[in-house]
């Protein structure tokens, strides 16, 4: 996921960071990017998200907007990654075209479960699993939970909160498909890629 705050904030700069580390991600393998930038006008919004986009283009790598289904569409992503609080993946399924991504975040077995059952998902996050600092103030579900959760559905489901390189064992064999990760260091993420 992305967090261009990690690279001074909203500066120009600080968005060429973001696209250059998308890039150096696909090239090293990472399967699915996640353009999580909240707070951005939808312009710039569009701008980064089409920037990214190009950036991958030529490798397996997928690109995925947080919430936006609009800029998905509009920056030319692949798909887009919804909230738990947002539109239900179902809904975005009758305006997406062929081949649109459509993720969504879940926090229980039993959320998981009804989001499968709704339809419209290709995949799940799961999390906060771990301690993360990224959100600080979420109780960490734990693993047994993504184990749970992860047996509860077909969806792939990925886990978030508090990844590192050592916890990608634990979480594979939890049953879960991959892992999703906003921090750790260049190391971790060059190993979990």
């Amino acid at each position: 996921m992305t967090d261009r705050r990690r690279f001074g904030g909203d500066d120009v700069a600080a968005r060429e960071q973001v696209t250059a580390t998308a890039a150096a991600a696909a090239r090293a393998g990472v399967d699915l990017i996640h353009v999580r930038e909240r707070d951005l006008a939808d312009r710039a919004l569009v701008d980064l998200v089409s920037s990214v986009v190009e950036a991958v283009a030529g490798t397996a790598t997928a690109v995925v907007v947080n919430d936006r289904p609009d800029v998905a569409l509009a920056a030319g992503a692949h798909g887009v990654h919804l909230r738990a609080d947002s539109l239900p993946p179902h809904a975005v399924r009758r305006i997406a075209p062929p081949g649109f991504l459509i993720g969504r975040s879940v926090h229980s077995e039993d959320e998981a479960r009804l989001v499968e059952q709704e339809g419209g998902a290709d995949y799940l996050v799961f999390g906060t699993v771990f301690p993360s600092r990224s959100k600080p103030d979420r109780s960490p579900a734990g693993i047994d939970a993504l184990r749970r959760a992860c047996a509860a559905v077909r969806l792939p489901v990925l886990a978030i909160g508090g990844m590192t390189v050592e916890r990608a064992v634990d979480v594979a064999r939890a049953g879960a498909s991959g892992i999703a990760a906003i921090g750790g260091d260049g190391a971790d993420r060059r190993a979990a890629a």
